[in-house]
């Protein structure tokens, strides 16, 4: 009887703690009666005004209408933050699967969730309940491995960025550790490689102070860098205080990037130092092995980790992997020196989700400041405006504090217990502008050194690892030619400078270009044939267009030139554009813009080509990672690439059997904000809403994107008159 009323009461707890998965009647009577409560209106964009009488509402209501949109890209998000790629997508993926593992762990996601406060369980079940009911509703669509949502799940992915802090964990290292065929190195491709081909990371968030502004409003650029179609847009409201707009990241149910009446907030990719690599003296001992530590010994953690995949037959198949735990973390990792090495980074997932929703229903800095007591935003800076007039900047969220003697962009001794932490440098601690006298905020990745112009904060005044950057980034030095000194901003002024022309790598490059061709003897064989291309070059201003020639043979010669310096470069501890600048020899530059030149003739078939006929943005299908066509439809992108420094950025390369390049990453969503007694704003976003070609909103919005024409966003209920497409209840 005993043993009965005990299974009685965790069948219980079961029921209440957690959304039950099966499809029940009670179930499916449950989600259908919660569902008539909730309004989702779509816009003639596309886009989902959700509204709740709660908070867990507007939860159901947002995923459930994010699964509409785009079922596919919510489930991967999720089969991968569980280390379960591999169920899907193969073999290959095992690598990524087992390095989420080692730090996301099924068992203890669920206590932690076990352990949440009421309030933030009440949204992780809403938020299975509307995956699970979407399903429910959609039998047609087959999951590819999540069959159905449990609460707990949403604690897997709770943080938004594109790349998070477990991502920097090296696949190559960490396959070479346990096992597999990766290089010793852990580098798939060069250093070289890597930095000439990767569209450079982070975003752009500018805040601008009422001092600066002709309206005396605050204003903000949301304006993310991320992979295309990584986020969707859509506005979620409640009885409760919810009244966000913003980009959501698929899967995840609070707005990572938005606004609501009353404040604004943009994350960007930091440079801080947020997790240390310890080097461990390990040694074999008996069945297993120690790792030296103090005057003494500690055991190593040694655990086996499965990871299904789908073999190539289709079957689904296992392997097994032994893996090692010290006291700082898993081992990830060899050292050059043969020393194991284990990673310690913030692991704080109940927290990380309370966060990310808390802070879109804060109204002022006071409150907003409070929420970043979580120290749990760890790989992001973040840029605040609101209505009562504040700009802010806070950097890093998460920030051990350490020994200041040690290099912590190196290993550290594990076994030294001077390398551990010693907590969390506070937010005061820490980088942070509030209301500067330059009246502006600026960061993209690049140091926080030049935030606020003259009223920054001094690198000396901090401890090394509050920032990783070295010197400022072409963005930066963009960023400073056009906010300083300006005082008459409005929303169009703004966009105007998110989408300003300049590229400021090619006004540091391009002279010494000139003097080579301007020194080069008259026998030189570049001279003739590169007369008319000099001629371009002198009389560009170094801003992009679609109908630029400059623009491209630019950018061509950019290319080249910088694959073949960078080795030398990097001998020289300096970046490519500043070896250009002063290192490289005459000769080195002039064949470089004679090989961009072959280079354009032979794709183009001829060398002045309009930078709008290279540079195309094209959405063909639904799928991830999209395959590109020089047959098929596509717009021309008037923007360049970040790594020239355009502000708007577009990340576009030539593919497998195509000569036109296609962008796949930078700018995904824009937001301009201005707040006032009440907050306008205008938005575009990559290509449209929907991932479904089928649907008129897959592509509706490219032409804007391409353009920089940013729409006017619908915040109030009475601005969606006229400008709604249909209004329903989720499962109708």
């Amino acid at each position: 009887m005993v043993r009965t009323m005990k299974k009685i009461v965790f069948v219980l707890a079961l029921a209440i703690g957690s959304s039950v998965s099966a499809q029940t009647p009670a179930n499916v009577a449950a989600w259908g009666k919660q569902a008539k409560g909730i309004t989702i209106t779509r816009d003639d964009w596309g886009i989902a005004h959700v509204y709740g009488h709660t908070d867990a509402d507007a939860v159901f209501g947002m995923i459930y209408q994010q699964a509409e949109d785009d079922f596919n890209r919510v489930e991967t998000n999720f089969i991968n933050s569980m280390g379960r790629l591999a169920e899907a997508e193969g073999e290959k993926e095992i690598w990524r699967d087992l390095r989420m593992k080692l730090f996301i762990n099924p068992d203890s996601m669920k206590a932690h969730y076990a352990g949440a406060e009421p309030w933030l369980k009440k949204l992780c079940v809403a938020w299975a309940d509307g995956l699970n009911f979407y399903l429910y509703k959609h039998p047609e669509v087959r999951p590819r491995v999540i069959k159905s949502f449990e609460p707990w799940m949403a604690l897997t992915f709770s943080e938004g960025s594109i790349g998070g802090d477990i991502e920097k964990v090296n696949l190559g290292q960490l396959e070479a550790m346990y096992g597999g065929a990766g290089t010793p190195s852990g580098q798939g491709s060069s250093p070289d490689e890597e930095d000439l081909y990767k569209e450079p990371s982070g975003s752009n968030g500018i805040a601008i102070g009422p001092a600066n502004t002709l309206n005396h409003h605050s204003l903000l650029l949301i304006n993310p860098h991320t992979s295309f179609f990584f986020r969707s847009e859509l506005q979620m409201t409640s009885d409760e205080g919810l009244n966000a707009y913003g980009a959501a990241t698929w899967g995840q149910f609070f707005i990572y990037q938005g606004f609501n009446e009353k404040t604004g907030w943009m994350h960007t990719t930091s440079g801080v130092n947020d997790q240390t690599d310890y080097a461990e003296t390990v040694t074999k001992k008996g069945n297993g092995y120690v790792y030296k530590y103090g005057a003494g010994e500690r055991p190593v953690t040694a655990m086996t980790i499965s990871v299904p995949y789908k073999s190539a037959k289709g079957a689904m198949a296992k392997k097994d992997f032994t893996v090692y735990y010290t006291s700082h973390g898993p081992i990830v990792k060899k050292g050059a020196d043969g020393r194991w090495i284990a990673v310690k980074l913030m692991q704080e997932q109940v927290k990380a989700l309370s966060q990310s929703y808390l802070r879109t229903k804060q109204k002022d800095f006071k409150s907003f400041a409070q929420t970043m007591e979580f120290h749990t935003n760890s790989s992001n800076n973040t840029i605040f405006a609101d209505a009562d007039g504040d700009i802010a900047y806070f950097h890093g969220n998460f920030i051990p504090k350490r020994d200041p003697k040690f290099d912590w962009s190196k290993p550290v001794d594990g076994s030294d217990p001077a390398t551990e932490w010693q907590g969390l440098l506070s937010v005061k601690e820490s980088p942070l502008l509030l209301n500067p006298a330059t009246g502006f905020i600026y960061n993209s990745n690049n140091w926080p050194w030049s935030a606020a112009g003259a009223s920054s904060q001094k690198k000396e005044d901090f401890p090394p690892y509050v920032e990783t950057g070295r010197e400022e980034s072409p963005r930066g030095y963009h960023a400073l030619k056009i906010l300083p000194g300006k005082r008459d901003f409005t929303i169009n002024a703004l966009v105007g400078a998110a989408y300003d022309s300049y590229l400021p790598s090619f006004e540091r490059m391009i002279p010494s270009l000139l003097k080579a061709y301007d020194d080069a003897p008259a026998s030189n064989s570049n001279k003739l044939k590169l007369a008319e291309q000099i001629t371009v070059l002198r009389a560009w201003d170094y801003r992009w267009g679609v109908s630029s020639v400059a623009t491209s043979l630019a950018v061509f010669w950019g290319e080249d030139v910088t694959r073949r310096v960078q080795a030398d470069a990097r001998r020289a501890g300096m970046n490519a554009d500043a070896f250009v600048e002063h290192g490289a020899s005459g000769d080195a530059l002039l064949q470089s813009l004679a090989a961009a030149s072959d280079k354009l003739a032979a794709d183009f078939g001829k060398w002045k080509t309009p930078w709008g006929d290279i540079n195309r943005f094209q959405r063909n299908d639904g799928a991830i990672v999209q395959q590109f066509d020089d047959s098929k439809p596509s717009i021309a992108v008037e923007f360049a690439s970040a790594r020239w420094g355009s502000l708007a950025s577009f990340g576009a390369r030539a593919y497998t059997g195509t000569k036109k390049w296609y962008g796949t990453s930078g700018n995904s969503f824009v937001a301009v904000v201005e707040f006032g007694d009440s907050v306008r704003a205008r938005a575009v976003s990559a290509g449209g809403e929907n991932g479904n070609p089928a649907s008129k909103h897959f592509n509706d919005g490219a032409q804007n994107y391409a353009m920089g024409n940013l729409r006017d966003v619908y915040f109030y209920k009475n601005q969606l008159k006229g400008h709604t497409e249909r209004v329903y209840h989720p499962g109708e």
